[in-house]
């Protein structure tokens, strides 16, 4: 089985459905998923309309079920995430499974016996409970198996599978259960197809290759309350994966609250049809998981948090225009799904809501992944345990925010639809100011997917951890930018201070931590502040880059290489690693043909190469053996 830290050859995610290492979780986690959604749906509709709770019951049973699903993921998260980091993940999801099958046997009985017959709607009750409870219990382990399982550049492909068969089974749950219910002797089939689901889980489950425990002398805490507070601390121990946790949970309160109102939804607005909130939520779930699919294309295989502004963006666009669709709508009352389908005056609507979901699938699937790559390893599953929390903590948070605005403040659905649009953007941009490499991403995102195109060959020889110097050729002023846009680990880049103060993309060099420096004899001060800087960053484990020939080539060969680079290494002895960019001279940002940024751009799409070669030891890092590798790496030796 291949290890997280192995390159593997970029590949369509699907192929990963042919793995053993991938195919047996994914069945076993969507038909979790499921069988979760045919269950609550089916008790829901047994106590509406089934005759299994009395009508005074009814009332309060339907309005109960929610949150007893959701409460165990507050109480049990921790707890679960702490057994995924002690244990064997392969077995602990097989005991989550077998589980799940006890749970739905007693859920079968309590159907079909008359033994339980004017008490079954409250037993059902408690079995939603244990089920919650099941589902807490085997969502740490269900993401925190991956990067075990998984490359590195399998990671965005298989969260983004995850996340359409996650929607997908949500949805065919939903409506399974409605079909069911529909049929003569429904509680014999809903018995049947909860218990068979089930199986099916317990079978597939089988054969999930073992993943070893990531801490196996862990203490377990089995105190619900202080295993949750403990669980949150840390999460928030690196601030960067307890904000994506914020937005994660941001996006399950947007994806609540929107699925929660599509019931009144279709009834107050789109004429009444119950068919419709079946059309709402096969757009909703398509259009996540399309989202959800895009994200391994638009990142290159790589965690990309560059498109996560992009999905914000997508999600409050298409809200405010959902607005603007449903104040425009006039649909007769009692129409078919076929009929509203078909009428073209109705498709601007069910755009909308596919492209917010897809939109969100966009936003989510980078920032899951994420979360399992930079988390520490013995503590993975607790963190996705404290996302579990958090979660669940803001789905409560959405259904509280709908009493009060559509309840107490009585807004119509669609300014609810507004609002949820515009608090997104709040949000988006509180995440963003507290993390800057979210817009440093993004920019590096747009620059390298519409001036330029980049290829890059030997990125294996960037160390994964510890110290290094990058050293590059310098061509144009967005050098720095494509190079952090290839690799992966955050970046210090040395550059010249008329380059790193430019008006246009001075922004962008400060959020990159770029470190200024010119001559001596200019500023000594900064000089020698910049040398500080650079020992400080390699000895803090960071990778550093930095362009020996001191300034932009203006005739697009590569000149002498400065014995600044001489200096660092004897200070800081650490491997150097060469590298060549190729293909951007003549590009709107070099100095071909005069001064850059003074004409029109000549050329977009420009193809540009990054060449990367093995490290060079301290001691054979010389300048001029230096400026030699950069040479052959283009062709020039």
């Amino acid at each position: 089985m291949p290890t997280n830290s192995q390159p593997s050859k970029p590949h369509s995610q699907f192929s990963l459905l042919t793995k053993r290492r991938f195919l047996p979780y994914f069945l076993t986690q969507a038909l979790g998923a499921f069988n979760d959604n045919l269950y609550k749906n089916a008790l829901l509709l047994m106590i509406a309309f089934g005759g299994i709770a009395s009508a005074e019951d009814s009332a309060l049973l339907t309005n109960l079920a929610a949150g007893i699903f959701i409460l165990p993921f507050f109480l049990f998260s921790p707890i679960s995430g702490q057994l995924a980091d002690k244990l064997e993940k392969s077995q602990l999801m097989r005991w989550a499974k077998l589980l799940e099958l006890a749970i739905m046997c007693l859920a079968a009985l309590a159907m079909l016996l008359p033994l339980f017959e004017g008490s079954s709607g409250w037993i059902l009750m408690a079995l939603l409970f244990l089920m919650g409870l099941q589902s807490a219990l085997f969502g740490p382990v269900k993401f925190a198996l991956l990067p075990q399982h998984l490359h590195k550049d399998e990671l965005v492909g298989g969260n983004a599978l995850v996340e359409m068969g996650t929607f997908i089974a949500i949805l065919g749950g939903t409506i399974c259960a409605g079909v069911l219910f529909g049929l003569q002797d429904a509680p014999a089939w809903i018995a049947a197809g909860i218990v068979g689901f089930a199986l099916l889980g317990v079978f597939s489950s089988r054969f999930i290759p073992a993943a070893a425990a990531n801490d196996p002398e862990l203490n377990v805490n089995w105190n619900p309350f202080t295993a949750v507070l403990s669980t949150i601390a840390k999460a928030r121990e690196d601030r960067g994966v307890f904000l994506s946790i914020v937005a994660i949970s941001w996006f399950w309160f947007m994806g609540a609250s929107y699925l929660t109102q599509f019931p009144n939804f279709a009834r107050d607005v789109l004429g009444g049809s119950s068919e419709l909130v079946t059309v709402l939520l096969t757009l909703f779930s398509l259009g996540v998981a399309t989202g959800s699919l895009l994200c391994e294309r638009l990142s290159n295989h790589k965690v990309e948090l560059g498109i996560v502004p992009i999905g914000s963006i997508g999600m409050s666009v298409f809200g405010i225009d959902l607005w603007f669709a449903i104040s425009g709508l006039n649909v007769p009352d009692g129409i078919s799904a076929w009929a509203f389908i078909s009428n073209s005056d109705h498709w601007r609507l069910m755009a909308d809501i596919a492209l917010v979901s897809a939109f969100g699938g966009l936003f989510v699937v980078p920032l899951q992944a994420l979360i399992q790559q930079r988390s520490d390893e013995k503590k993975r599953a607790q963190i996705i345990a404290a996302n579990n929390v958090m979660n669940a903590l803001f789905m409560v948070g959405s259904a509280a925010l709908g009493i009060v605005l559509l309840a107490v403040m009585k807004l119509s659905i669609g300014d609810y639809f507004l609002v949820l649009a515009i608090m997104n953007l709040v949000v988006a941009a509180y995440v963003y100011s507290q993390v800057p490499e979210f817009v440093l991403r993004f920019g590096i995102w747009m620059l390298s997917h519409t001036l330029y195109r980049v290829r890059d060959n030997g990125l294996q020889h960037i160390p994964e951890e510890g110290p290094a110097v990058l050293v590059c050729n310098h061509v144009s002023y967005v050098d720095a930018l494509l190079i952090a846009g290839t690799c992966q680990r955050p970046i210090r880049f040395v550059m010249a201070k008329a380059i790193a103060e430019m008006p246009l993309l001075k922004y962008f060099f400060r959020l990159a931590k770029t470190i200024p420096i010119c001559s001596p004899r200019a500023d000594r001060a900064m000089y020698d502040n910049a040398f500080k800087r650079i020992k400080a960053e390699l000895e803090a484990g960071n990778l550093v880059c930095i362009f020996p020939e001191g300034k932009l080539t203006t005739n697009g060969e590569v000149d002498t290489f400065k014995k600044g680079i001489e200096r660092i290494i004897e200070e800081t002895p650490v491997p150097v690693v060469p590298m060549a960019l190729d293909g951007l001279w003549g590009s709107f940002f070099s100095h071909k043909d005069g001064h850059a940024l003074t004409t029109r751009p000549k050329r977009f799409w420009s193809k540009v190469s990054l060449s990367v070669g093995e490290p060079v030891a301290p001691e054979h890092a010389s300048a001029d053996a230096l400026k030699d590798k950069v040479l052959a790496l283009l062709g020039k030796d």
